[in-house]
């Protein structure tokens, strides 16, 4: 009996080595999963939207970003955000300007979930502002007006994020 759990053990130790590498196998193919933390959470876990996630609480568009969508959202960097003149952001933070850093924000954003594969194929794209983003492809790479996408197709539960090295401004 007790070498028949042994060899039973290892059995199911073998069966759980296989399953888990065929999940992994899995997970890390071309299709992207869908994650369960919204566009707001996946920013703010991310690490690296930290200004981002301060002007959409300064704008009143933490709800928006959260609630149902779907959204795509071109999400610049801290490092973006700090390629603007010395100033700019405080100046945009400040309670009277809110209505441009809305202006600003929502530029980013276009309804409906946008994956990679179909912004290869847009030349322009309507944001939620109003406005439409000039979308070309550069040697290969994918350029949202002047800022480039340097990573793609991160899922959220209400959308996906493409992430952008520079702020777009509206017209």
């Amino acid at each position: 009996m007790k070498g028949s759990l042994n060899r039973n053990v290892g059995v199911v130790s073998f069966a759980a080595a296989v399953a888990l590498i065929l999940f992994l196998s899995v997970g890390t193919s071309a299709r992207p999963k869908a994650e369960s933390k919204d566009i707001v959470d996946t920013a703010v876990s991310a690490g690296s939207f930290k200004t981002l996630t301060t002007a959409l609480q300064a704008a009143g568009l933490v709800d928006t970003l959260k609630g149902k969508g779907p959204f795509t959202v071109f999400a610049p960097t801290d490092e973006a955000f700090a390629k603007l003149p010395a100033g700019t952001v405080e100046e945009l933070l400040k309670p009277e300007n809110k209505d441009k850093l809305v202006a600003i924000l929502t530029y980013h954003v276009v309804p409906g979930k946008v994956l990679a594969a179909q912004v290869t194929t847009l030349t322009s794209a309507k944001t939620v502002n109003g406005q439409s983003l000039a979308i070309s492809v550069n040697d290969g790479a994918v350029m949202v007006d002047n800022a480039k996408v340097v990573k793609a197709d991160i899922l959220c539960s209400n959308g996906v994020i493409h992430v952008i090295d520079s702020v777009v401004l509206p017209k």
